[in-house]
């Protein structure tokens, strides 16, 4: 995980974090095989260049990360308006989440909030950001094969 110091964070991540876990089980009595996956998604923060002051690489990396949790976003939106068309493939990011977002997976997510008074409108976006993903409505059930 790449990380560097801005004005507003001392250890800025500077990348998002994926990691996937694949599990696979059969029952020794009927021989029925369960497959899951558990995707666990450390997201970087959006970042207002402006603020944080980053230049160059810095700044590239900032404008990446934004593009992806817009990204994020959208697909947020759509699932939670219910969308026939869920924009998954406009980034990399949403890509790799797709089975993670929707359909039959049981989403959680935790907001790392700041409590300095300087970075108040950035919880507040979190927070929102993350109601959003909350009404998102799935239907988790048991796939067999």
């Amino acid at each position: 995980r790449k990380v560097a110091q801005t004005l507003m964070n001392h250890e800025s991540s500077r990348s998002h974090l994926i990691f996937i876990i694949r599990i696979e089980g059969e029952s020794k009595k009927t021989g029925e095989r369960l497959r899951g996956k558990i995707v666990l998604v450390d997201l970087a923060g959006s970042e207002r260049i402006k603020k944080s002051q980053v230049t160059d690489d810095m700044q590239k990396e900032a404008i990446e990360i934004n593009k992806s949790l817009t990204s994020l976003g959208n697909v947020i939106e759509a699932l939670t308006k219910g969308q026939k068309s869920i924009p998954h493939r406009n980034h990399k990011l949403t890509q790799l989440m797709q089975d993670a977002l929707g359909g039959s997976a049981k989403t959680l997510m935790f907001v790392n909030c700041s409590p300095a008074n300087s970075n108040f409108e950035e919880t507040v976006n979190s927070l929102k950001y993350a109601q959003r993903a909350k009404t998102i409505t799935n239907e988790v059930k048991k796939k067999k094969g």
